[in-house]
């Protein structure tokens, strides 16, 4: 699967997607750090990529109501791990089929 990992969004995530053989991209390699929420969303919609953010006040009001590839909200926990191991299940248990054009949380 492909995604877009907001710049609110942990390394240790992409560095785990990337091992469970995803295609992570970051923000920052392709829109300058100053871009919009709007043009975000709109990065991945037009590049067929999944979003992750922490962002989710923002990015929720963009999602709804609209097609688009799928939007994963990332929940802080205590630890990276818990993290990680919370958006591999999620990617795990929705598959492909789940993620898509939904609004997930993980």
């Amino acid at each position: 699967m492909k995604f877009l990992l907001d710049h609110d969004i942990p390394r240790e995530i992409q560095r785990v997607l990337h091992r469970d053989g995803h295609h992570p991209l970051l923000l920052t390699d392709v829109l300058p750090s100053t871009a919009s929420d709007q043009e975000v969303f709109e990065h991945a919609i037009q590049h067929d990529l999944i979003l992750l953010t922490c962002n989710r006040d923002d990015f929720l009001s963009l999602a709804v109501g609209r097609d688009h590839p799928g939007l994963i909200v990332v929940i802080r926990r205590r630890t990276r791990i818990a993290e990680c191991a919370a958006v591999l299940r999620l990617i795990k248990k929705a598959t492909l089929k789940g993620l898509q054009g939904n609004i997930n949380f993980a």
